[in-house]
Formats: C-alpha cells, sequence, structure tokens
C-alpha cells in the first residue's frame, strides 16, 4: 500500500499535525510514459505554508484531500517510460508519499531531474535543489552581489539563506553577516560557513549589533525573514542600497498579516532597490545555478547543512521544525534508503 499525507483542513493561524491525514491506497501502476518512483527523502521549506492558504498565489493551494505538494528524491522502481530506467535516481516535486506516479512532463514547479553520478541524492534537496537555486539567482540575479559589497542574511542558518552568504563571500563582498537564532547556529556560520560574523536575534540587540558591523551601512540585505528585521535593517541600509526579498518566515502563520515596516520611507530617503523574486521564474538557467553550486562544493569553497529526520509518520511533525527555529540548514526526512 501507498501512504500518503493529505491536507485535511486549512490552518488557522500556527500550522498543526492535525492540519494532515495519513491515509493508505494501492501502489499506483505506470501507464504509457509513466513510472513509480519510490521517495527515500522528502524536503520542507517555509515557502510550504503559503501553498496550504486558499489565496492567490504563483501557484494554486493543496487542495483539501490533496497529497501536501514538496519536493522528492527517490529511485524509479517500475518504468514504462524511455527516458528514465529502473534504479535511476530522480528528485521532483512528488509529494508526502512513500510511492508516486511520474511522467517526466515538466510541470509549474519543474520536471524530474536525474540525480548526477556521484552526488549524494539528499543534496539534490538541499544546495543543488530549490533552495540552493533560490540561494544562487536571489543573491546573483536579483541582488546583482559584486566585489566590496557589505551583505547581511537573514535567517543565515537556513538551507537558502547560508548557501545565498556564502555566494556572497565567494564573490567577493568585502563582509558578510548572518541572522540566525542561537549560539550553535551563529557559531556555524562564522567556524563552519566563512562568514564574518553572526547576529543571535534571540539573545542580541539587532539594532546595535548591525550598526556595530556594518558602520557605512548596509550595500545588500538578503531577507528571507521580514516583520521587525527587515524594518530595522532598512535604518541601516546604504545609501542607494539593494535589498532582495526572498521570504518571509516571520508572518507566514499569523492570522492576521501584520502591518508593513514602519520605516518604508527609508527606501526613499536612502533611494533603496527593493526586488522580490519566484524561482520558477529561472528555472530555464537551472543547469547554470547547479555547474556553479557543484563547483564550490567540490572545490571545499561552500557547505551545506542538512538536518536529517526519519521516519514517514514523523512527517508533519518535521514540517513544524522548520516554524520552531530546530533546523540548521535544509530540513529533510528520509523514509526509504536510497
Amino acid at each position: 500500500m501507498n501512504e500518503q499525507w493529505c491536507l485535511r483542513s486549512r490552518p488557522v493561524g500556527m500550522v498543526k499535525e492535525s492540519d494532515f491525514e495519513l491515509v493508505q491506497e494501492p501502489v499506483p501502476e505506470p501507464g504509457d510514459g509513466e513510472m513509480v518512483v519510490r521517495n527515500c527523502y522528502l524536503a520542507f521549506e517555509p515557502a510550504m505554508r503559503g501553498w496550504l492558504d486558499d489565496v492567490p498565489s504563483y501557484l494554486p493551494p493543496v487542495g483539501i484531500g490533496e497529497v501536501m505538494r514538496a519536493s522528492t528524491v527517490g529511485k524509479v522502481i517500475e518504468s514504462n517510460h524511455p527516458d528514465y530506467a529502473v534504479g535511476d535516481m530522480v528528485s521532483g516535486m512528488l509529494g508526502w508519499q512513500k510511492y508516486a506516479l511520474a511522467s517526466g512532463t515538466p510541470g509549474p514547479m519543474g520536471g524530474l531531474t536525474k540525480v548526477p553520478e556521484g552526488v549524494a541524492p539528499e543534496l539534490m534537496l538541499s544546495a543543488l535543489g530549490g533552495t540552493g537555486l533560490t540561494a544562487y539567482f536571489g543573491m546573483v540575479d536579483i541582488g546583482e552581489i559584486r566585489e566590496g559589497d557589505t551583505v547581511l542574511v537573514s535567517g543565515a542558518a537556513g538551507a537558502t539563506g547560508s548557501v545565498a552568504a556564502q555566494i556572497a563571500r565567494l564573490k567577493g563582498a568585502a563582509k558578510v553577516v548572518g541572522i540566525a537564532g542561537g549560539p550553535a547556529k551563529c557559531k556555524w556560520l562564522v567556524e563552519e560557513a566563512g562568514l564574518d560574523a553572526a547576529i543571535d536575534y534571540k539573545s542580541e540587540d539587532i539594532a546595535a549589533r548591525i550598526r556595530q558591523e556594518f558602520p557605512d551601512g548596509v550595500s545588500l540585505f538578503y531577507d528571507n525573514v521580514g516583520g521587525e528585521i527587515l524594518n530595522t535593517t532598512l535604518l541601516r541600509m546604504a545609501n542607494f542600497g539593494r535589498v532582495v526579498l526572498c521570504g518571509g518566515i516571520s508572518s507566514y502563520n499569523e492570522e492576521e498579516l501584520p502591518p508593513g515596516p514602519a520605516n518604508y520611507m527609508q527606501i526613499v530617503i536612502r533611494r533603496l532597490t527593493v526586488k522580490g523574486f519566484i524561482l520558477i521564474d529561472h528555472f530555464a538557467r537551472a543547469g547554470e545555478a547547479i555547474g556553479a553550486l557543484l563547483g564550490w562544493i567540490n572545490a571545499g569553497e561552500l557547505v551545506h547543512a542538512e538536518d536529517i529526520q526519519e521516519g514517514f509518520e514523523n512527517t508533519p511533525k518535521t514540517f513544524l521544525r522548520l516554524f520552531e527555529g530546530q533546523n540548521l540548514g535544509k530540513q529533510l526526512l528520509k523514509i526509504a534508503d536510497p
């Protein structure tokens, strides 16, 4: 039998385990041009919270009773598709289920990608997956990172923020500082990821630390958090600075949206460029990003962290870890051996 976690009810406020329901159905049979994939790892990202709300967005909301949408990596166990053989490892948007029927046809979130030889399968969901690509295009294309930049990254110990901050370092930024929660994450950012400094938002005065680290202002702010951290940073931006709006995890579970940043007029006063973006607009250049990221990883210049939980029964619980600040790096769940 195929086990699936389906959306049972739309969350109100903080997402709960009870918003999902475990169901069973027979393992699907592949038709012409189709294959069956046994998922081995499930990936989790904060953006998935937005897919649960019945509001217009860049993707339609997950329907009540539907398998929860998520990126996975797994093994082809049956195939009627000429381009995929039994035993191939693939990654794609195959959802919270043990077995998935796939056609290989690209959808709004891309098609299936074969895991390259010698690449760990879980890496396709972290530094080489959607979060790594988001970091790459957000920092290189949207942020237009350049030598000499002074860079601040919020949510810096997360899957996207940790890669984005390192890309800034690799591209010649004069200084890179990350904001994260807790001493362990801040220590990892400095000692493992090579950042110049880290600010612990849980125990430090963020405004004072930003002033200390950036006496001449922040030239590039890569924001994954929004809320008060964005509001505070607007006061410390350098003239003609750039702000990349990648995410806003601080408000994803709010029943009512908080008011916009009180320091909004700093965008005018400091002549800032503020841009938002979505990864799906950059899929055509995914190969470029994967090539660059893999090159840095193989050269030992970019480190990546995965927080791997285990057990399919723990799927909703693992999702909640994102909003409880428990994960360091990419949040994954192992449900089968590759």
